[in-house]
């Protein structure tokens, strides 16, 4: 039955907005004319409004299923706040009491209720389908429809069952279906579930050019890293992403500490606490919103500024969806994921103990992440491929809106190259993924490879003379240019398309970027961590070490003792002028600081004022104090005088950790009598050869003690006696 309404005029009658976003009144239209409807718009777009304005306008309920109770609370309300009666848009599920519930059905009989919010599990409850197949249906919403794909990123078997339930209620409703991350192998499959193929189709494109997209390489100063991002954004709002809730506890409260007004959003939390920090951050009551993914399903703030990703995504779709809550009022958001090969890594063990199928998919999803993560190609450009979308790298909207296009790497050329992956496919019987093709051209064996019996072929180790990086760099630039598609239904097998075998015939000149080798990185990161030596500024560091010297002397003590060289180093780093921000510097502390640090902070003063040194404006980062119990706990065992192994053990941690910790609170300058620990492990003659020795030396290294003393003593005796002399004589 179609309805002929002044849309316009309506639209400003019920939510006060003058025009229509993109395809929002076809798509209404469209509902309006009875017909079923796929709309894949990305978030921000304004897909609410294609099912909330028709239910307004037609006869009867349109029910509305949608996966999350939060998401449903916060579009009721909306509903309610542009209607007189609170009746006109219900909630119907499993957080409902029994009077509830029948205040609900009263509402819909007496024709007041015209939106009804369900949970596919309500939805298939009988005494439902009994009730609602009396009342009027106008038609049926499938929010967030990706969830009905098993090839989707958020597959729930509930949704797989809609249809069914739907046809119990009533035959030939109209469907609206509806998402923002869909694949083209998801968009059919949603269409195919919801029998629904005779649906108009609405593709608005998934470029969001105004925002910058950017991936930072993750290490063990992210989060220095994230708070001078954030403070050179005050007042601006933003979210970060945390994979689990242990995460958004430790780092809401490590903000908190260092001056940023952030909250925790997670499941966790109580129902009450929750609500409100989510308020809070709607208000502007709240800058920063550390949350697991739940936070912003439905939640319409249009001025998040930048949305961080603290630990890689499992999809790409998730990505999309939560950096798309950045920028939704048309200004610039800027997304920022911190990536480690290491959190993949995780991930793929937390998939181990799920069915063989769910576990391909999955590994599917994050090898697309990992690949997005480490391109140096355009990453609209990657982003919108995935989505099925052609996008124009030079010229497109947001072209240079990310950090691979606004600092890119050298071109190369690749034309022999593609010749020998294109014939390696043909040779393979297109059965392989890019796992198994960058395998067999390096030359190294896989249990699938193996089984193949591959590595005694003349095809094995056939492009050798290039790495791993450079052959998974130029197949997914294959894949972007369409040479090689991707089979989703076989979790990524490769096959040549048309324009493939056309490159043996007719090749031309082609060109990629190689892909940022993270793993070299996270290598480096290891090796180089404590030290920062390829960036400490030398001329100060001389000008400390000195300053060092002269201090030892003066108390007659090493100068190791004074300050460690690794702390001395990060003073060339961060150029603390004062003891508040000398305490911070690793190693140092507070008892340090004072006895030593005077000098030190006057000479860095001096230096930076002749220099005109600008000194990076995020170097006092407090701690959270969350080893502080820790701490406590081993200051009263050694007042209790219990030996190491018995203290590691009522805590649960090894002796090394036990022994890491004690070096951390005496080398910072807090005073612990650990002589009967000594006394325990070494004998007077022995204390006496080890203080001869660290008296001596001119380093508190101690693979040079091992090696002096030749294996006469352990490792972990031996910094336990380190500990003791830096204690007695510097603290």
């Amino acid at each position: 039955m179609m309805l002929n309404f002044n849309l316009e005029k309506e639209l400003k009658n019920l939510f006060g907005f003058s025009s229509f976003k993109g395809d929002q009144k076809k798509i209404i239209q469209t509902v309006l004319d009875g017909k079923s409807v796929m709309v894949i718009m990305p978030t921000g777009s304004g897909k609410s409004l294609c099912f909330q304005m028709p239910a307004l306008l037609s006869e009867g309920i349109a029910l509305i299923v949608s996966p999350l109770i939060a998401l449903m609370k916060n579009q009721v309300d909306v509903i309610r706040g542009i209607s007189s009666n609170d009746g006109i848009a219900h909630v119907l599920n499993s957080s409902l009491n029994y009077t509830e519930v029948e205040n609900v059905k009263n509402d819909i009989s007496n024709g007041i209720t015209k939106l009804l919010y369900v949970a596919p599990e309500s939805l298939a409850k009988q005494d439902y389908i009994d009730f609602l197949s009396k009342s009027k249906i106008s038609f049926l919403a499938v929010d967030e429809a990706h969830c009905i794909s098993e090839w989707g990123h958020d597959f729930r078997p509930e949704y797989r069952n809609l249809n069914a339930i739907i046809n119990k209620i009533k035959n030939n409703i109209p469907i609206i279906a509806l998402t923002a991350t869909a694949t083209p192998k998801v968009k059919d499959d949603i269409i195919k579930n919801l029998g629904i193929n005779d649906a108009a189709l609405f593709k608005a494109s998934f470029n969001r050019s105004n925002l910058f997209y950017e991936v930072r390489h993750k290490n063990n100063d992210i989060n220095r890293d994230i708070i001078s991002f954030i403070n050179q954004r005050k007042g601006m709002s933003g979210i970060v992403y945390c994979l689990s809730r242990k995460s958004v506890n430790e780092l809401s409260e490590f903000l908190q500490v260092n001056g940023i007004n952030a909250l925790p959003y997670h499941a966790g939390l109580e129902q009450k606490i929750r609500v409100k920090n989510q308020d809070m951050f709607l208000m502007d009551d709240c800058d920063v919103i550390v949350a697991t993914i739940a936070f912003g399903m439905g939640i319409d703030k249009p001025d998040v500024r930048y949305v961080i990703h603290h630990d890689i995504p499992k999809s790409l779709e998730s990505y999309y969806q939560e950096t798309g809550r950045a920028g939704r009022d048309g200004g610039e958001g800027h997304c920022l994921a911190f990536y480690s090969y290491k959190d993949i890594e995780k991930l793929e063990k937390f998939m181990s103990g799920k069915p063989i199928a769910e576990q391909e998919q999955s590994y599917s999803l994050l090898d697309e992440m990992a690949a997005y993560s480490e391109t140096s190609m355009s990453r609209r450009k990657f982003l919108l491929n995935y989505f099925g979308e052609d996008y124009d790298e030079i010229n497109g909207e947001g072209a240079m809106m990310d950090d691979n296009m606004k600092n890119p790497k050298p071109k190369i050329k690749v034309n022999d190259q593609i010749k020998i992956i294109i014939k390696l496919i043909i040779q393979t019987k297109e059965q392989y993924r890019i796992k198994e093709l960058v395998a067999c051209l390096v030359g190294k064996e896989t249990n699938l490879l193996r089984s193949h019996n591959i590595s005694q072929s003349n095809i094995f180790g056939i492009g050798n003379s290039y790495d791993e990086v450079f052959w998974n760099s130029l197949l997914r630039h294959l894949l972007v240019s369409g040479m090689i598609n991707k089979v989703v239904e076989s979790y990524g097998v490769i096959k040549l398309s048309e324009s493939g075998h056309e490159y043996l015939k007719k090749p031309f000149d082609f060109f990629i970027r190689e892909n940022h080798n993270y793993k070299d990185l996270n290598n480096l990161t290891n090796q180089s961590n404590s030290t920062n030596k390829s960036v400490f500024d030398k001329v100060l560091f001389s000008i400390l070490i000195g300053e060092r010297k002269k201090t030892a002397k003066s108390k007659g003590i090493p100068p190791y003792a004074v300050f460690q060289e690794s702390s001395i180093e990060e003073m060339a780093v961060k150029y603390p002028i004062s003891i508040d921000e000398l305490k911070n510097i690793n190693g140092v502390g507070e008892g340090k600081a004072i006895k030593f640090g005077s000098p030190f902070v006057i000479l860095i003063d001096e230096y930076v004022k002749e220099n005109e040194i600008i000194r990076p404006n995020d170097l006092v980062i407090k701690s959270t104090g969350s080893n502080s119990s820790l701490k406590l706990f081993i200051i009263q065992s050694i007042d209790r005088k219990l030996l190491p192994n018995d203290i590691a053990d009522s805590k649960g941690i090894e002796l090394t950790e036990l022994i890491n910790e004690l070096e951390t609170i005496v080398f910072s300058g807090t005073k612990l009598n650990i002589t009967y620990m000594i006394d325990d492990v070494f004998d007077e003659d022995q204390q006496e050869e080890l203080y001869d020795y660290f008296i001596d030396s001119d380093s508190d290294d101690i693979n040079l003690a091992i090696d002096e003393f030749e294996g006469d003593y352990e490792e972990s005796d031996l910094r336990l006696y380190r500990i003791k002399f830096i204690n007695d004589i510097s603290n």
